[in-house]
This record gives structure tokens, sequence and C-alpha cells, in this order.
């Protein structure tokens, strides 16, 4: 499994962060979040990806955020449509589309996605769109119909991550957030140092 590592916001930690080789980091441009980003971010190893979260942003806000941050992925996380999807894929950006997970999911959900997305992830439904600090059911991932990579998110710590290791689903990484934090945006290092993959 990868790690991504979301919800980064000081550059400083940042910096401390990217010293423990995670795959990917997030970073959330959407104001409403605590853990909105408005600083530089550092340089960073190019072994790390930087995944840009959106929510319901517009085209131009999206490209000026790819521009700015040079942004490797961009993570859609509101109500985005295929067809929104399908612009970004034409401009050669490569899409991570997120699905609210409740006590029930319909996978047809995900079916329109197919062919303008390259990962999916799934987090849990709650009052925000994103870092609600809860997990879902995982075992409703046991009918995943497609063989699109995916992240697992939400409410996602170590015992989570110990759990995660024992289903036989195919996680492809997982996306860790407010679990590992000391306050919003701002990660704990030595919780951080205890992942084992």
């Amino acid at each position: 499994m990868k790690l991504k590592i979301c919800g980064m916001k000081y550059p400083g930690n940042i910096q401390q962060t990217a010293q423990l080789q995670p795959d990917y980091l997030g970073f959330i441009f959407y104001q409403k979040s605590a853990r909105y980003c408005t600083a530089e971010i550092p340089k960073l190893p190019q072994t790390i990806e930087k995944v840009g979260v959106f929510v319901n942003a517009s085209l131009d806000d999206i490209l000026a955020k790819i521009k700015q941050y040079d942004l490797q992925l961009v993570q859609l996380h509101g109500a985005e449509t295929p067809e929104f999807c399908l612009l970004l894929k034409y401009l050669n950006i490569r899409i991570i589309k997120a699905f609210a997970v409740g006590d029930y999911f319909d996978f047809d959900d995900i079916l329109p996605y197919e062919e303008v997305c390259d990962y999916f992830l799934f987090d849990t439904k709650g009052k925000k769109p994103g870092g609600n600090g809860i997990a879902f059911n995982w075992q409703l991932l046991d009918h995943y119909p497609s063989q699109k990579p995916f992240f697992l998110s939400g409410g996602i710590g170590l015992t989570e991550i110990e759990k995660i290791k024992t289903l036989k689903i195919p996680v492809y990484a997982i996306d860790v957030n407010s679990k590992f934090e000391s306050g919003p945006g701002l990660k704990n290092i030595q919780s951080l140092q205890k992942i084992q993959l």
C-alpha cells in the first residue's frame, strides 16, 4: 500500500513530513476547510507527488493552483461531473475522484467516472466534504467491481491501518489526516513515524 498524508498547511511541518518519504502529500484548496492551504509549498523530493484537493472548484481555479504549486494530481472531493473530469483529462491532468460512503454505497455511481479518472477515493460521508475523522464500514468494499486503483480515507489512525492490512480488499493507498495531527493541518511527526505499511 502507498501512503498519502493529506491536509498539509505549514511549510516547516511540510518539510518535516516530507522527510518521512510518503508517496503523496495532499494540499487542500477549499476555503471552508480548517486545513485550507495558502502557504508556499517548500521544494519536495521528486519521489513525493503533490495532490491538490478541490471541492466544486472552477476549472480556472484548479488550473491556476496546478501552475502555482506544480501539482501532479488533483483530488475532486465535491459533486464534480464526469464531463468536468473529462475536461481535466484532455489537459493531461491526473485525477483522483472522491466518493462519500455512508451505511450503503451504490457502486453504479462510479461507473461514469471509469474512463475519465485515474484513481478513486472512498471517504466517510459526514457533515463536511472530508476530514470528518471517522471511518466507514470497509466491508462494503468487498464488492468493489472495478479494476481502478483506489485510496481509502476517513478516520484512519494507527489502529485502523493494522485492521486495513488484514482486509481482503485491494487498497492501493491509504489517506491519513486528522488522526495524525496536533492541530488542524499540523502533523504530529512522532505519530507519523509509527506508520508501517
